[in-house]
């Protein structure tokens, strides 16, 4: 197994049919001292695929409650509302120490099963950036905090967006991969669209800490192997409250999954 797929598997606590899975939040997916939003979801998605017959998440919803907490386990109650030919929607809740700290629903599908449709693709362009190679490492010292969760994801920035403050507009794009180099998947993305700079950083500059309130990712398609590019922006911040838009795609240039995600901006 990857270490993506270890640090987010879970087990039965008992009889799989009561829908409730233990698993452990590894420390090593922070943001600073909390581990990262996305990194949750895809504890609480490994729960969801085991009771779902189709594979792929096609929609899913989280919305955050509290931080969660690192090295702690973690238990996962997973109910499914309705499970139809194409489709099957399920929630989740994580829990740790006797306390919710997100709720997920998901609608799961088969992406691999041709459609039976007559209607022209319609797919945003994927943006022109530098390759991996020429974009810089994510750094925590320009976003002004610490970073563990670099050992796990290898993140390049845009070379015009990677420092803090410097695109003056609100979008950071770079390419990202688990850093073990297992190939993505559908799940992987899902944790993707959660996993780059706040799109903030690339107008105010170190934000730091920019909580989830609510994520929404809708996968497209099953990813190929090797890099996902990712674009964010956001142009929409009143109160301390923003909302980001996102679009991830493979090495193909293949769109794998759209995101939009409502955060907070906290005072430093």
């Amino acid at each position: 197994m990857t270490v993506y797929a270890t640090e987010t598997a879970v087990e039965p606590l008992g009889d799989e049919a009561t829908g409730q899975w233990s698993g452990h939040v590894h420390p090593r997916w922070n943001i600073g001292a909390n581990p990262n939003g996305g990194y949750l979801v895809s504890i609480a998605l490994a729960a969801l695929a085991r009771v779902s017959p189709h594979p792929d998440p096609l929609s899913v919803t989280t919305h955050f409650l509290r931080p969660g907490t690192a090295g702690v386990d973690a238990e996962v109650v997973t109910e499914v509302v309705r499970s139809g030919r194409t489709i099957t929607t399920a929630r989740a809740a994580l829990a740790q120490s006797g306390t919710t700290r997100l709720e997920v629903v998901a609608a799961f599908g088969d992406l691999s099963a041709a459609p039976d449709v007559d209607a022209p693709a319609m797919t945003p362009s994927i943006p022109a950036i530098p390759p991996p190679e020429r974009c810089l490492e994510r750094s925590g010292l320009e976003q002004g905090i610490e970073l563990p969760i670099l050992d796990r994801l290898d993140v390049r920035i845009h070379p015009d967006q990677a420092r803090a403050g410097e695109a003056g507009e609100a979008v950071v794009s770079g390419w990202i991969r688990l850093a073990d180099g297992a190939a993505p998947d559908t799940r992987s993305v899902v944790m993707f669209a959660d996993a780059f700079p706040p799109s903030l950083f690339g107008a105010l500059g170190a934000v730091g800490w920019v909580p989830t309130v609510e994520l929404t990712v809708h996968v497209r398609r099953r990813p190929a192997p090797g890099w996902i590019l990712g674009r964010f922006t956001t142009d929409d911040l009143n109160d301390g409250r923003m909302i980001e838009d996102g679009a991830l795609w493979d090495e193909t240039g293949a769109l794998v999954a759209r995101s939009r995600q409502l955060g907070l901006l906290l005072a430093r």
